[in-house]
């Protein structure tokens, strides 16, 4: 399964989002992390020293080997720069699986909390007044259009603040997404701006309550989003320890927060993979992109990368890669 977290700034969803990863690995399930925010704190969340949070090779920063690696030898690619954030896999197409040795993993990927972490990576003084966040996000549409996640593995990524993942496809990326709202005005406008951008593309939200209070919290989150509201999490002394750099378990947390994990990890064990959902909007997005600027940037017609009738599952590994 692939999951994101999404919300307003401030709304703790990189909390969340570590935390929920910690729960998961705890069981021993196979997790990715991938942290595609621009603020880059998901691996001092899981525990990793900032010094060693800052140095793990970013995703940005390699977008160039990551295209020449996922091309392989789709003959519908003509090189790694034509590819783009939103180019699908074909036959050919290197595919990646959460267990794999590939480079993407092998070299990308460091250990955090028993799960491996990925980062997007900061901007660089050469980005500034330059390019926009999503020549980072990028690599990570990439590598999710190209990745087979199976049974029991999930995917979990903390994605950019309010609005910002709708500048791209990768919103429609994930078999579902929790939307992390405070109790507050502004917590819930964001739930209505994502249902609202996301109403013709079948996202599957669930909306996470975060620094609930009391009753009068919950009554104010369940009018505002309905049954869309799975559970709520309060103020914990255990959190803001982690948060302060403060040794953390996961038993350390309340009983009322360690249910809303277990809540969290059944609303995605209940979702169904949907291969061809996720095959055909990546080709939308991809016919998109291609129309409004890929084309032009590139030179070609990337409607031609696309590979009529093929689409990734698990399955398709071995007739994709050879």
């Amino acid at each position: 399964m692939k999951v994101a977290f999404v919300g307003k700034g401030g709304s703790g969803k990189t909390t969340l989002s570590s935390l929920f990863i910690r729960h998961l690995a705890a069981v021993g399930a196979p997790v990715v992390a991938v942290d595609a925010d621009i603020n880059q704190h998901l691996g001092v969340a899981l525990g990793l020293p900032e010094q060693s949070a800052a140095a793990i090779p970013a995703m940005g920063a390699h977008l160039a080997a990551i295209k020449e690696y996922l091309r392989g030898d789709n003959p519908r690619i003509s090189s790694a720069a034509a590819m783009v954030k939103t180019t699908p896999p074909g036959r050919g197409s290197r595919l990646l699986r959460l267990g794999g040795d590939d480079p993407i993993h092998s070299r990308l990927a460091v250990p955090a909390a028993g799960a491996r972490l990925m980062v997007t990576g900061p901007f660089s003084d050469e980005d500034l007044g330059v390019s926009c966040y999503h020549s980072k996000t990028g690599a990570v549409e990439l590598y999710l259009n190209h990745l087979l996640d199976g049974p029991g593995e999930y995917v979990v990524v903390d994605c950019t603040a309010g609005a910002e993942s709708f500048a791209s496809g990768m919103f429609t990326r994930f078999d579902l997404t929790f939307l992390v709202a405070e109790p507050t005005r502004k917590g819930v406008a964001v739930y209505r701006q994502w249902t609202e951008y996301a109403a013709d593309y079948d996202v599957a939200l669930k909306v996470i309550g975060n620094k609930v209070h009391g009753p009068e919290d919950v009554a104010f989150l369940r009018e505002h989003v309905g049954d869309a509201l799975l559970c709520c999490v309060g103020q914990s002394g255990a959190v803001r320890a982690m948060e302060q750099g403060r040794p953390f378990d996961l038993d350390d947390l309340a009983e009322p927060d360690r249910a809303a994990l277990a809540t969290l990890r059944a609303a995605v064990d209940a979702r169904s993979k949907d291969w061809d959902k996720f095959t055909r909007q990546a080709v939308e997005f991809h016919l998109k992109n291609a129309r409004a600027w890929a084309n032009a940037a590139t030179g070609q017609d990337l409607a031609a990368q696309i590979d009529p009738g093929f689409t990734p599952t698990p399955e398709a590994l071995f007739e994709a890669t050879g």
